[in-house]
């Protein structure tokens, strides 16, 4: 068994029997519960929740960074999300007498001690698996090209874990340098192959660049054994999307979309159940957010006395035509302008600030949703004029108009505000990963991770 399999269930036995300790000890304390009595069975529905909240940050990988603060956040949000989710199941979906019916107070109560009590082990468990990881390389086989794009990536991504770079056969040049002062020495894959066997290199997984050489059977052999003894070997584009979670740019093409993967994105059944789900929230966050968006489009017109609403042409699925709203942030500027709004843009009002600090200006777009134009969570909405730059620049960018745009998604919880073309590249990766692995349980991961973009401020 794998150390990332033992970590994913070693947690949850810990989030099980922290629940059915904690819910037991609050019932007894608050006097609706007894010593002689515990409560498992109807403790199923707050498990389930908490496990799967969990599960949609990352709250199971061994590659979450679980003492970050934005990891604590979102666990934080995870749980609250789990105690609405307990009361709906609790109140409104069991029939009277259910045994936990008893105590909202002991419901909330034990919430409150989950948070500190399953942040607390998982920071330990954090720590220790660290450790191990530490120890434990990434070997990457490509050539110096690759190796040197791989290491900047890692480098762009705050990656720390060490990287053994190799060939398939010994270089004849001399060492090729990155950054100063550091230097990065081309392995013979061979010679990294015999340390890992005779437990000299403690490996977490081996990454293959596609174009790499057909590699030599008794390399290939190795290779095989060692992934049943737990050395794992990925191609680099399954190693972008199993640890980074995104798709690399450099695997696409006109036919890269015709690979296994994209099915659901095209499924009718599954966007129904999309849009059925649209159509509700959006009904439901407009008639919730009606007063917000009338002060808020009061309070900027009472600034300059321009319009209350921003309208702009955006492109939405399929490559369609649409008038996108948001409550006006910017002076109305004739003229070409910059095509990015920068972070100390000097058109921003100051009620305009507020308002995206708070994520008000994009109250409007539920209209858009609610309309069909848009979905709640898919790729932003790009500009036209920045639609049809992009498509000139970048190649395969129009696949991401293969599902309707968000007012939150992917990239936007991921990658910050997008100021220039290499943003655009990098956002697009992520976009890319949202459309293959399209999914309920990615979306709903997506809102947790946005609750937590929106409290912190985080991204324009």
């Amino acid at each position: 068994m794998t150390t990332g399999r033992k970590l994913f269930l070693a947690l949850i036995l810990l989030d099980v029997l922290s629940v059915i300790a904690v819910f037991n000890i609050l019932s007894i304390l608050r006097g609706v519960g007894t010593s002689e009595h515990v409560i498992i069975f109807p403790l199923v529905a707050p498990i389930l929740a908490l496990v799967f909240a969990l599960y949609l940050i990352d709250g199971y990988s061994s590659r979450a960074d679980m003492i970050s603060l934005d990891y604590t956040s979102l666990h934080t949000i995870a749980l609250v999300n789990s105690l609405i989710a307990t009361l709906l199941m609790t109140y409104v979906i069991m029939p009277s007498g259910f045994e936990l019916q008893s105590s909202r107070i002991v419901i909330a109560l034990s919430y409150i001690v989950l948070v500190p009590l399953t942040l607390s082990y998982r920071r330990l468990v954090y720590q220790r698996s660290s450790y191990i990881r530490g120890t434990r390389s990434l070997v990457f086989l490509g050539d110096a090209a690759s190796s040197r794009a791989f290491q900047q990536e890692c480098a762009r991504l705050g990656s720390t874990q060490p990287v053994i770079y190799s060939i398939v056969t010994s270089p004849s040049h001399v060492p090729w340098k990155l950054d100063e002062p550091s230097q990065l020495q081309l392995r013979p894959f061979a010679d990294v192959l015999e340390e890992i066997q005779q437990d000299r290199l403690m490996v977490e997984a081996i990454i293959l660049r596609e174009s790499s050489p057909e590699l030599p059977e008794d390399i290939s052999q190795t290779l095989v054994e060692l992934y049943f003894g737990g050395v794992p070997t990925y191609t680099l584009e399954l190693f972008h999307q199993v640890y980074w979670r995104k798709i690399p740019l450099y695997r696409l093409n006109q036919t890269w979309l015709f690979q296994e993967g994209f099915q659901i994105a095209r499924e009718p059944v599954f966007e129904r159940l999309k849009r059925a789900g649209d159509i509700a929230f959006a009904l439901l966050g407009l008639i919730v957010t009606a007063p917000v968006i009338l002060l808020g489009g009061f309070l900027a017109w009472l600034e300059d006395r321009g319009p209350f609403f921003f309208a702009q042409n955006r492109v939405g699925k399929n490559h369609a035509p649409f008038r996108l709203y948001k409550l006006r942030s910017m002076r109305s500027s004739p003229g070409e302008g910059d095509l990015y709004t920068r972070s100390d843009d000097e058109r921003i009002t100051r009620v305009g600030r507020l308002l995206r600090a708070a994520r008000i200006d994009e109250f409007p777009q539920l209209w858009n949703v609610l309309r069909g134009d848009m979905s709640l969570i898919g790729p932003r909405a790009e500009w036209d004029r920045l639609v049809a730059k992009y498509e000139r620049e970048i190649p395969c960018y129009h696949f991401r108009h293969l599902v309707k745009p968000g007012i939150t998604g992917w990239a936007q919880v991921n990658y910050p505000y997008g100021e220039n073309l290499d943003d655009t590249l990098r956002k697009l990766e992520y976009d890319l990963y949202y459309i293959r692995h399209f999914s309920f349980v990615l979306d709903a991961s997506i809102v947790l991770k946005t609750i937590h973009v929106m409290l912190f401020g985080k991204g324009r």
